[in-house]
């Protein structure tokens, strides 16, 4: 028995295919090789074509029978991860009506703040357990203002994996961790914020219809199981957002536990059973794939939109033919610190631990006659570990104090030296495991369609691979604190700019 996770990234589509007995991947795929293109119309914007997630989707699949020898007819259930906080709408006829608005878009900032304002700060961060932002709400409440001709032609509005799953299904559905995400999520009355929706003039009719994570979400028509050669009427049985997705593959489940990613964006993700919230709304709090009304699973989540980003970004400057791993080499030999040379990674949109501002990437003290490409890839990884420990000391200031942070090993996790940087910077140990998102939507799907009795049986088998600690003789502190004392200095400058 097989199951299929599909993970719909804002830099590719990745899919796995698990054997649900004994929990391994039969083989994994991704599509396409290089970054998927993000169209910025405006700057400040991010958009994505939600037909080329699918196309996409369609091309990973072809990879994975390329790859493998199984057969599709053994799929039993499907689940998909998918970025974030992202933004699609359709019509009555299911028929696309604009790109879709995603994550580290920050043209609705201004939107979601005047809703704080409006709505009351208080009330927001009770029963919202957020700002408004520039979350999936307050996007919509943009194209209801900016776009009304297609405003009116809306028959629902999605999340990125309510759309592949449309596409699989021909059915829409949302769940309560979706529409938390989105901030449309009352905590306190467990219902649809009325509020909310009064106060941006939303109809209730544009909200999918809400079902458990771990449930049927539709099942596979014929015309979509033609495409990828599944049988007709097999269940996709989880749906679940990037972030929570990847702490159910580490087994992140229960309070206090902790887990991070380093890719495009940046993230902690912590698990907490009290309705909190942070003051300023730097760190978010959004329902676990696991929340129920009688047991409560909050995830705590810190963004940082320039990570990976900013990292692809200098490479493709500076060293556009040399792989990651001769660049980590090269900048391992440097001592720590960078010779001085100070990188802050948020040229992604507005950061909201930094109280949605747009600071902007920027590079200090370069010196033309001591620095070369090695201290720059330091400093890079150096600033987006600071980054993360900024973020860390919000939410430690919101009570969450991790003893460990696990993390699959990917992407910037495959960095001995950002691996250092991190627990270092941090002062908490990382437990690394072989975990991909597209596995964990997989071993989802098992859970959902009731092949595993729960969540704990799905990852009877994960083990870290590798456990690594901070030093007793760090010299990481005085570095992070100029680095964090720079960063206040160009906060403080950009508020009095604006």
């Amino acid at each position: 028995m097989l199951l299929l996770g599909i993970d719909i990234g804002t830099s590719s589509i990745k899919l796995a295919i698990v054997d649900a007995q004994t929990q391994q991947t039969i083989v994994s795929a991704q599509y396409p090789e290089e970054e998927a293109t993000i169209l910025a119309p405006h700057q400040g914007w991010a958009e994505q074509d939600p037909e080329l997630w699918w196309a996409h989707t369609q091309q990973a699949f072809a990879l994975c029978k390329k790859k493998a020898n199984f057969q599709p007819l053994d799929i039993s259930a499907i689940g998909i991860a998918y970025q974030m906080h992202g933004l699609v709408l359709v019509d009555k006829d299911q028929k696309l009506l604009r790109n879709s608005i995603i994550w580290c878009d920050s043209r609705s900032v201004q939107i979601g703040n005047k809703a704080l304002n409006d709505i009351g700060e208080n009330y927001c961060l009770k029963h919202l357990l957020n700002s408004p932002g520039n979350f999936t709400a307050s996007k919509l409440a943009w194209v209801k203002e900016n776009e009304p001709e297609c405003y009116a032609k809306i028959d629902k509005m999605m999340l990125p994996g309510d759309f592949i799953a449309m596409k699989l299904c021909s059915s829409i559905s949302s769940s309560i961790p979706a529409l938390s995400e989105g901030v449309f999520w009352d905590f306190q009355s467990d219902t649809l914020s009325e509020t909310l929706m009064d106060h941006y003039g939303f109809d209730a009719k544009l909200i999918p219809e809400i079902k458990p994570v771990f449930s049927e979400h539709g099942q596979v028509s014929s015309s979509a199981a033609a495409l990828f050669g599944l049988r007709p009427g097999i269940p996709l049985s989880y749906k679940s957002g990037d972030q929570p997705n990847n702490a159910l593959s580490l087994n992140v489940l229960e309070p206090g536990e902790v887990a991070a990613t380093a890719g495009t964006s940046g993230v902690i993700y912590g698990i907490s059973d009290q309705l909190t919230y942070d003051s300023q709304s730097r760190v978010n709090t959004f329902a676990h794939v696991n929340y129920t009304e009688k047991e409560k699973r909050l995830g705590i989540l810190l963004c940082i939109n320039g990570t990976g980003s900013m990292y692809r970004w200098a490479k493709s400057l500076v060293a556009p033919g040399i792989s990651y791993s001769e660049i980590n080499t090269a900048a391992k030999r440097i001592d720590v610190g960078a010779a001085g040379l100070r990188i802050f990674p948020f040229g992604n949109g507005a950061e909201r631990m930094l109280n949605n501002q747009i600071v902007g990437a920027q590079i200090e003290n370069i010196d033309f006659n001591l620095h070369n490409s090695p201290h720059l890839f330091r400093a890079v990884q150096e600033g987006i570990a600071f980054a993360f420990r900024y973020g860390l000391d919000i939410m430690r200031s919101n009570g969450l104090q991790p003893k460990v942070i696990r993390a699959g090993k990917a992407n910037l996790f495959l960095s001995e030296l950002f691996l250092e940087a991190f627990v270092n910077s941090t002062g908490v140990p990382v437990e690394l495991y072989q975990n991909d998102g597209s596995v964990g939507a997989a071993l989802g799907a098992g859970i959902g369609a009731g092949i595993y009795k729960d969540a704990a049986a799905a990852f009877t088998l994960i083990k870290p691979l590798q456990l690594v600690e901070p030093s007793l003789e760090s010299s990481y502190e005085p570095v992070y604190q100029d680095w964090l004392n720079q960063l206040k200095l160009k906060i403080t400058n950009n508020q009095s700019c604006n």
